[in-house]
């Protein structure tokens, strides 16, 4: 399994480049699918869109990779983390953890943000790294009921 293959030092993580955009939009399709059990309702073309062009307006986005392969992605500023999204086969070797750490690290002190409900996974990995539960129901395009989380520095 390509899991036991991967260590700490062959995670490399990078501020994202449009020259990944296929590949990080094919990650991210991939793992919110798994994640919530619905297709993506938006097509792949209009997807590479909102990654290079609306999302970098209010967020800065860092990418991990295993060699030249996205294992990973995370959009957030200073008061909010807006995408989070680890490749199905890397999941669980702490490319996520190291990504909400660098979030973590350039905020003021304090992050929000939202899961889906229905993605129990995102949900315990939010808890452990210390996010608490403000608020429930968001609205979304995907029509799934959502939690939005809330992280404060110690």
């Amino acid at each position: 399994m390509r899991r036991a293959l991967v260590n700490q030092q062959e995670i490399k993580i990078i501020p994202y480049h449009s020259m990944y955009a296929e590949q990080t939009v094919e990650m991210w399709r991939g793992s919110k699918e798994k994640a919530i059990g619905k297709k993506e309702t938006h097509s792949f073309e209009n997807h590479v869109y909102f990654l290079n062009h609306i999302l970098p307006e209010q967020f800065q986005i860092e990418i991990a990779l295993i060699g030249d392969k996205v294992a990973g992605m995370i959009a957030y500023n200073k008061k909010e983390i807006s995408q989070l999204y680890i490749h199905n086969e890397y999941q669980g070797i702490g490319i996520g953890r190291r990504l909400l750490d660098r979030a973590k690290k350039q905020s003021i002190g304090r992050l929000t943000l939202y899961t889906f409900e229905v993605n129990k996974n995102a949900r315990r990995f939010y808890e452990k790294h210390g996010f608490s539960i403000i608020g429930r129901g968001y609205e979304n395009e995907e029509n799934l009921p959502d939690i939005e989380y809330e992280w404060i520095s110690n």
